[in-house]
């Protein structure tokens, strides 16, 4: 089984490293994915939206068929919707991908490659609204959302979440349990500040506040 991981630059740090440490600790301890990999538009490093650089594993010409395809998010989506090397990428990608799956913004990466229309789908609160006026795409305001094979969730942290939900519906619970045992992934319920009250907090949090 191949997992791509898709990179660019400015992209949100947490958004690819989150999923990538539920996918490591996957194969780890409970038989995942066989190869795991980076992957951009070129070979070099990649400079994500806080300062990390990353070098990936293979770029567009050498990658491999992919079985899934997870597209983070980050400010760097914003110029990357008008990338066509990358769409095209990610198009050709999904025509054999079992699922494709977006964290926070990806999903309009998702969308600009014609993979949302008619989908349920979310993505960071601060660009719900954003996500709604591309007027093809129901948007759902909870943690992560699945339609037809096209996985979505909020932001950053939520895919952590999104990928444990993608383990346990395509490996089982058992599975999905071994991976957050190992890396402890057991969220608290603390809330600092309120925030969770504001106005613009997506639906989801406001219920669990």
């Amino acid at each position: 089984m191949n997992f791509g991981v898709l990179l660019f630059d400015k992209v949100e740090e947490l958004d690819f490293v989150g999923p990538w440490e539920m996918l490591a600790m996957w194969s780890k301890v409970a038989e995942g994915p066989g190869r795991c990999l980076l992957v951009a538009e070129s070979p070099g490093p990649v400079q994500c939206a806080k300062g990390l650089s990353v070098n990936p594993h293979c770029s567009f010409a050498d990658c491999p068929p992919l079985d899934y395809l997870l597209v983070p998010g980050g400010q760097g989506t914003r110029a990357e919707v008008g990338n066509p090397n990358l769409l095209d990428f990610v198009s050709a990608q999904a025509r054999t991908c079992k699922a494709v799956l977006s964290v926070c913004t990806g999903a309009f990466i998702l969308h600009a490659a014609g993979l949302l229309s008619g989908k349920r789908a979310t993505t960071h609160w601060g660009s719900l609204d954003r996500l709604r006026t591309l007027g093809d795409v129901e948007v759902v305001e909870q943690r992560y959302v699945e339609d037809g094979g096209v996985w979505s969730s909020a932001g950053v942290s939520a895919g952590i979440d999104l990928m444990l939900a993608f383990i346990a519906r395509t490996a089982g619970d058992d599975a999905a349990g071994k991976v957050q045992f190992a890396a402890e992934y057991y969220p608290s319920s603390v809330r600092y500040g309120a925030y969770e009250n504001q106005v613009q907090a997506p639906a989801y949090l406001k219920s669990t506040a």
